[in-house]
């Protein structure tokens, strides 16, 4: 495995957003065939991920950045973590999302050298970091990304795992995570429309896997339940997965990413699920 420092290569001034306060980190832990252990085996064109932390867009959390992304690893994918720029470094939407597609931009630039399989590369988010993906997943093609001279197929993710994901503005929205989206306008009701993600599906967002708990009590298990019916209003393909217990923000479920009272065998396998749906695209 290489792990590289990556560049997003994003003019904020140049694509009328405001230059974050704190330079967005980007890595890539790269599996690359020419190592010992793959000499003798034919050149192999690996799935990527990219991995989308939560943090309320306020942070990104680091239980769900580099230990999904081993996780991933150890199922033969090569992965990256965007820990996006946020509201503590003075940005706004749209920025996150153009951070988003300028990584996803990258990850395809690069596909060739890194060995990846150019129609499976997804992107997994967690929470506000669901949201984020989702907004990747349904603004790729959009206006709000190609106003800024990004968007179209380099950006776009072949599919969305989205684990406990923000998606609603309405009735069930995590509001907190809408006030550090959108600031001054966390009350328009434009934005709000604009960024109530269940409202943005269109034939053109991709396949998507998504993981709830049906006891969540930071962001409501509604939120998947909006996104994954507005999926099969459009006849886009997905899988979805309630589990009956568990709090917010569990990760793997793992003792090394949780507390003991937040460990949760019984979710643990939506990781070997989300790799198997991105593998069958």
């Amino acid at each position: 495995m290489i792990i590289k420092e990556l560049e997003l290569g994003l003019d904020y001034e140049a694509v009328g957003l405001k230059t974050p306060s704190k330079k967005v980190s980007f890595t890539g832990y790269i599996l690359k065939n020419d190592e010992p252990y793959c000499k003798a085996r034919t050149r192999v064109k690996r799935p990527a991920v990219l991995v989308l932390p939560g943090g309320g867009y306020t942070g990104t959390s680091p239980r769900e950045a580099v230990p999904v992304a081993l996780a991933f690893a150890a199922k033969g994918f090569t992965t990256f973590v965007l820990h996006y720029s946020t509201h503590t470094n003075n940005v706004l939407f749209p920025t996150e999302v153009c951070e988003a597609a300028a990584a996803m931009k990258v990850i395809r630039e690069h596909a060739e050298e890194w060995d990846l399989d150019e129609k499976c590369i997804a992107v997994c988010g967690f929470s506000a970091g669901g949201h984020l993906a989702a907004s990747l997943g349904v603004f790729w093609n959009s206006n709000v990304l190609k106003e800024r001279g990004l968007g179209g197929e380099s950006c776009r993710p072949d599919a969305l795992i989205l684990s406990y994901p923000v998606i609603s503005s309405g009735k069930w929205a995590h509001r907190g995570s809408f006030d550090h989206l959108l600031g001054d306008d966390a009350n328009d009701p434009a934005m709000l429309e604009l960024t109530s993600l269940e409202k943005q599906v269109s034939a053109e967002t991709p396949p998507s896997f998504i993981w709830h708990t049906w006891t969540d009590g930071g962001v409501p298990v509604w939120n998947s339940l909006a996104f994954a019916t507005a999926l099969a209003e459009n006849c886009i393909n997905a899988e979805v997965h309630l589990y009956p217990r568990g709090n917010h923000g569990l990760s793997l479920g793992t003792a090394d990413v949780n507390t003991p009272e937040n460990v949760h065998p019984e979710i643990q396998d939506w990781i070997d699920r989300a790799a198997q749906f991105i593998i069958d695209l």
